[in-house]
């Protein structure tokens, strides 16, 4: 209720400047207590332990400002970023828009941040309790994008729980190149040789597009698992346009929240489908309560991240899911969420 009061007045304002709100009040307000490290919810992907499957999606904190708050808001996990190696400014504004009767967001930031330089000095600050992975593009004008990952791997890799390599952002002319097989395993190549690196030896997962043909998805399950790759996260924001009613409806941009919902799920279900269970997936797209986070985990997810809803929920969505992802799971009769990742991926 004290959120619906305060989401009238922060959605007359513009959604970046309100953005900024947020995030200096998660600087200065007091830490939430996190979650229990141990009980029913909690579980193990790629070597980490989560207290529980739900996790803050990339986007919201993009440069590493406030992780530890988060944790403390109930998420499991916290993927900061996109970090790219150079400052950037991102695309002109207006460029971060509520579609409220659709309950959606459209953006189109151009992975806007501060530089590695900048996050690894926040990051170094805070003590390394619960899980934070980092995610890291490209600069747009980079001569060499393969360079840029390997340098911003280096640069974060000792800091983070695990590094997600974000070639998905349909804002970076070029980058959703990088899926195309040959380009991925180059770029896989060339980042994971990096693990031997002292302090390089963490997780990485792949941060995937849901706007992908079938032959796409066989070629990218092929070259991650042949390189062994720790976790595919989908997916990424949209280029599509399902029927919206807002009259930000033709901005362009990736879409997310609500209208991204059943084509994430299509395409969670999907490789899960093409990797036969053979590695961990991360549902992201759509999700706005425990029903939907059920429902991906069940299709196949260890893991769920959300970020446009908390717009319209509040941050108080994090110990809402969780809570009610709790009773759901023991009304279906699971004693752990791990023993129901899967349980209807066939469907």
């Amino acid at each position: 209720m004290t959120y619906s009061l305060i989401r009238s007045a922060l959605f007359h304002l513009d959604a970046e400047f309100a953005h900024g709100l947020a995030i200096k009040a998660l600087r200065f307000l007091p830490h939430g207590k996190r979650p229990e490290a141990q009980g029913p919810l909690a579980i193990r992907v790629a070597g980490l332990d989560f207290p529980n499957p739900l996790g803050m999606a990339p986007g919201f904190d993009k440069d590493a400002q406030v992780p530890d708050a988060l944790l403390g808001l109930g998420f499991g996990h916290v993927e900061v970023g996109t970090l790219t190696p150079l400052p950037q400014s991102g695309n002109p504004r207006p460029r971060l828009f509520r579609l409220e009767e659709d309950r959606a967001v459209i953006n189109r930031m151009g992975f806007n941040n501060g530089g590695i330089e900048a996050a690894v000095r926040r990051l170094q600050q805070r003590a390394r309790s619960g899980v934070v992975g980092i995610n890291i593009g490209a600069n747009k004008d980079s001569v060499d994008r393969i360079v840029d990952y390997q340098t911003a791997f280096t640069a974060v890799a000792p800091l983070a729980s695990y590094v997600t390599v974000n070639i998905s952002s349909p804002n970076t002319p070029g980058l959703r190149a990088l899926q195309d097989k040959g380009a991925l395993d180059e770029l896989l190549d060339a980042v994971l040789g990096l693990r031997t690196a002292p302090g390089c030896d963490v997780p990485v997962f792949l941060k995937l597009a849901p706007d992908l043909m079938s032959e796409d998805i066989d070629d990218i399950v092929d070259v991650a698992m042949k390189r062994r790759l720790d976790a595919l996260i989908v997916s990424n924001t949209t280029i599509s346009r399902p029927p919206l009613r807002s009259r930000h409806a033709a901005e362009t941009g990736g879409l997310s929240g609500a209208p991204l919902r059943d084509l994430a799920l299509q395409r969670l279900r999907d490789f899960r489908k093409a990797s036969g269970g053979a590695i961990p997936l991360i549902g992201v797209g759509g999700i706005a309560s425990a029903a939907d986070a059920w429902e991906r985990i069940k299709a196949g997810a260890s893991l769920v991240q959300l970020y446009s809803a908390m717009v319209y929920e509040g941050p108080g969505i994090a110990r809402a899911i969780t809570g009610e992802l709790e009773d759901l799971m023991r009304q279906e009769g699971f004693s752990n969420v791990a023993e129901a990742v899967g349980t209807e991926a066939s469907r």
